[in-house]
């Protein structure tokens, strides 16, 4: 168990503290929903979180494998809905540069689709994974 403590801080910004670490980030609304969009909106972090736990995922996967996935990338775009407001598409490219056989990238494709952040997303979220396999 891993406990965040938030503070609503005003002018809709939040701070949270990572407890085991102390680490700190804050939140701001977006410009289109009232915000100033001075730091990461909540529904941002989402977005951050499922790019960041995918190439966690990967990564882990690869390390125990031996594969070398040092500098692979994601760019998740985020969608949202109007009404309800809510988040509706997080597309992922991920650019993986290297050479790898093609057991090696259906193992790390598997990774990908099974990182605990996709697998905890409601099912009308479009969150497709592209591969780029840039040798």
């Amino acid at each position: 168990m891993v406990t965040i403590n938030a503070t609503y801080q005003g002018d809709l910004c939040c701070t949270a503290v990572h407890g085991p670490s102390s680490a700190q980030l804050q939140t701001d609304a977006p410009k289109d929903n009232e915000g100033l969009g001075r730091f990461f909106s909540p529904t941002d972090l989402v977005a951050t979180a499922l790019a960041t736990c995918i190439l966690t995922t990967m990564g882990i996967v690869a390390r125990r494998r031996g594969i070398d996935l040092k500098g692979a990338s994601a760019v998740v775009e985020k969608h949202m809905n109007a009404t309800p407001r809510r988040i509706g598409r997080l597309p992922v490219v991920l650019k993986i540069r290297g050479t790898y056989t093609d057991e090696q990238k259906q193992v790390l494709e598997h990774a990908a689709h099974h990182c605990p952040v996709h697998k905890s997303l409601h099912p009308d979220i479009d969150a497709s994974i592209t591969f780029e396999w840039l040798g």
